[in-house]
């Protein structure tokens, strides 16, 4: 019942938009921080966005800062993650996942060992 779902992923061209979904099941977001993170064949896992569980305070990877924007509709139990003017290097698989425990909260966790619970991830492909 603990689970993560991404979704929104696809193929864009550069300098397209694509809007992530990451819907939560069986937990409060109020009481975690949530994570997106990327993988691109050959290279290392990267943090691309953090959300606090208070909602009001984010980190963005240098290489997405002024594109990417992380949100959360409560109401819905979804992070979401808003990415703009999209480039081939961010080609990759895009996961969300559960951070650290603390109601509203105003904490970041930059760390994968602060994550418990992984979605399965969703691909984004973008042509040059």
């Amino acid at each position: 019942q603990l689970q993560l779902v991404e979704s929104g992923g696809g193929l864009v061209q550069h300098g397209g938009s694509l809007r992530l979904s990451c819907t939560a099941s069986g937990f409060t977001l109020d009481y975690y921080a949530i994570g997106w993170f990327r993988q691109a064949p050959g290279k290392e896992r990267e943090m691309v966005s953090c959300l606090s569980s208070g909602g009001g305070v984010t980190y963005y990877a240098d290489s997405v800062k002024g594109r990417f924007t992380i949100s959360r509709d409560n109401a819905k139990n979804t992070v979401f993650l808003q990415m703009n003017s999209l480039e081939p290097e961010d080609t990759a698989v895009y996961y969300c996942a559960r951070g650290g425990r603390g109601y509203r909260s105003n904490q970041l966790f930059l760390n994968t060992y602060d994550y418990d619970y992984w979605g399965q991830g969703t691909q984004v492909t973008v042509s040059s």
